[in-house]
């Protein structure tokens, strides 16, 4: 028996596992269906852009927010306990107005965000030009948002998984749970093709394939998958300092001369195969904020399934009526950003007991109360 099994080995479960080892558990089970870190983790562009996505300064962009300030400590423990630097990038992110509707979307968004408190400033066109200069003459101005940086979320992973190795963190691929088992208003353990793995507590961080888990007189949060397909363009060096918007797509330069494009939004069930129009698009999107590129080949593509909730937000905490069953899914276009402070709160109130805000915020419950109405 484990004291912790959590099913799921993506940013959020390995996250989690890192957090309960610091505190002190020392028996840690992660059951992957795969490969550990290579679904949605692994397609994503890494941008931690809580100011830049955000609509409204509710609870979901606090938490956002909240869980951008750890990045700075993350990445100095990370490096400190495995050598892997995950390339925390501060240069900020540049968002563009190409169009005038994308004049007046930025407009009021400087607005409200401004009398929010959110630190963004105006630019120019020609501001704008002077820190990006390959960025289209077509610019008519822009908001730059110090605070929103990216991560090399590959090598993210890579450190999460060397920590588990460093200490004794069992990962298990390969093993997809098929059943939940219950006992007495309790998880006893679960159940995959070839075993069962019984634990004192289990955590569901399995992204869009909660609701593929059969359980026993209880429901699970139901997830859809959203495909989001990437394709990326090979430089010689860095042409690109920040992560560069437009209301229709994004750029993330890597310090290896990459250039990331991203990304579509697709109801597509479980299929990951990048397509020909996706490509068109998204290419389409890159020569709109900076045709310079246009002579580039496309250097990689794929695609990843992100975990959508009905309401599209994230499902955290406790399972009502099961003592010992915590989720922790439902992240959508927001694992990279979202996992440290996921992982401090599952592992403060399955450590300690220790209740936030947010676990009440985006319980499961609601959905519940939603039903009854």
């Amino acid at each position: 028996m484990t004291e912790v099994l959590i099913i799921g080995g993506g940013v959020i479960g390995l996250s989690i596992a890192r957090e309960l080892h610091k505190k002190g558990v020392k028996k840690i089970t992660i059951l992957e269906r795969g490969q550990v870190g290579r679904e949605a983790s692994y397609a994503a562009a890494g941008m931690l852009a809580p100011n830049a996505e955000t609509d409204e300064a509710n609870d979901f962009f606090r938490f956002c927010n909240d869980s951008n300030k750890l990045y700075p400590t993350l990445a100095r423990e990370l490096f400190s306990e495995t050598g892997i630097d995950i390339e925390l990038d501060q240069s900020g992110t540049l968002y563009l107005a190409l169009t005038e509707n994308d004049v007046t979307e930025i407009r009021r968004r400087f607005d409200w965000q401004t009398k929010a408190g959110i630190k963004v400033e105006q630019m120019s066109a020609e501001e704008a030009r002077k820190l990006e200069p390959f960025v289209s003459p077509d610019v008519r101005e822009a908001l730059f948002f110090p605070n929103d940086w990216q991560v090399e979320n590959r090598k993210l992973l890579a450190a999460l998984q060397k920590y588990a190795a460093l200490h004794q963190i069992e990962l298990i691929e390969n093993a997809e749970v098929e059943r939940l088992l219950t006992e007495n208003g309790k998880i006893g353990g679960a159940k995959t093709a070839h075993r069962i793995f019984t634990a004192e507590t289990i955590v569901l961080a399995t992204g869009a394939w909660t609701s593929f888990i059969k359980t026993d007189g209880f429901s699970l949060a139901k997830i859809k998958p959203i495909r989001g397909q990437m394709i990326a363009y090979q430089t010689a060096k860095r042409l690109i300092q920040t992560v560069i918007y437009s209301p229709r797509g994004y750029l993330v330069p890597r310090l290896d001369g990459r250039i990331l494009i991203g990304a579509t939004v697709e109801d597509a069930g479980f299929d990951k195969k990048p397509t020909e129009a996706g490509t068109d698009f998204l290419r389409e999107n890159a020569l709109e904020i900076a045709p310079s590129l246009v002579n580039l080949n496309i250097a990689g593509q794929w695609a990843g399934l992100r975990p959508a909730a009905a309401d599209g937000l994230p499902i955290l905490g406790a399972l009502p009526a099961i003592e010992n069953l915590y989720i922790a899914t439902g992240h959508y276009r927001n694992g990279i950003l979202l996992a440290p402070k996921t992982a401090e709160i599952l592992a403060d109130v399955i450590v300690g007991d220790t209740e936030s805000k947010y676990l009440r915020v985006f319980s499961p419950r609601r959905f519940q109360a939603a039903q009854a109405i």
